[in-house]
């Protein structure tokens, strides 16, 4: 090394630090800021849903009490019919259904399935008329069938 050379007096070349991870670039803050609003909105998605689908968590659970207890009683019917009944309330209350009874009640249930509706018919008709017939027509399997059927199809 002379002194008179000055490119010997000049130094190796260093390279800058190296950032560590923290804090991250702003586009890292924008994708979490998304992330978290997607995360939020997809828990409240589930819990609306949930909650929007509470009554027929609860109708399911009596329709299975109702087939512990199935026996061809016009009582029996009677209280299906009910259950029935109250989720049509809770599910269509602007058509009315806890008033409607025989052929408007029938067309009703009817309605309000998917395709192949017209195959129930014959059930839904026994169903209804076990209700005060003494003796009643429709089988309790028949029936409870037919019931989970057209709860299933309620489903929002």
């Amino acid at each position: 090394m002379t002194p008179d050379d000055p490119l010997s007096q000049l130094r190796d070349i260093h390279l800058p630090i190296t950032g560590g991870f923290w804090p991250p670039a702003p586009g890292w803050w924008v994708l979490g800021l998304l992330l978290l609003f997607a995360l939020a909105a997809l828990v409240w998605a589930v819990i609306r849903r949930h909650r929007r689908n509470r009554w027929l968590r609860l109708a399911k659970a009596e329709l299975a009490i109702l087939e512990r207890s199935a026996v061809k009683e016009p009582l029996w019917f009677t209280e299906l019919n009910a259950l029935l009944k109250r989720v049509a309330r809770a599910r269509y209350p602007a058509e009315n259904p806890e008033a409607q009874t025989g052929e408007q009640w029938a067309e009703c249930l009817i309605r309000h399935l998917p395709e192949g509706r017209i195959a129930h018919r014959p059930v839904v008709d026994a169903l209804i008329n076990s209700t005060w017939q003494p003796e009643p027509t429709a089988e309790p399997a028949q029936a409870l069938e037919f019931a989970r059927i057209w709860l299933e199809a309620q489903k929002c």
